[in-house]
C-alpha cells in the first residue's frame, strides 16, 4: 500500500483565508423578515377560509 499523498501548498487557498481572517463576520446583503410579516405569494383559494 503506498503512503498517503502529502498536501500541496494552494497560494490561493491561503490568500482567500487570509482575506476572511481580515474581514471577519460580512453582515447580509438583505434582512430577513419573518414569514409571519411578509405578504402572500399567491392568492388564497375561493372555498378557503381561516
Amino acid at each position: 500500500m503506498a503512503p498517503p499523498r502529502r498536501k500541496t501548498f494552494s497560494a490561493k487557498k491561503e490568500v482567500r483565508a487570509i482575506a476572511r481572517e481580515r474581514v471577519g463576520i460580512v453582515k447580509p446583503a438583505q434582512v430577513i423578515i419573518p414569514k409571519s410579516e411578509r405578504k402572500p405569494k399567491h392568492k388564497k383559494p375561493i372555498g378557503e377560509s381561516d
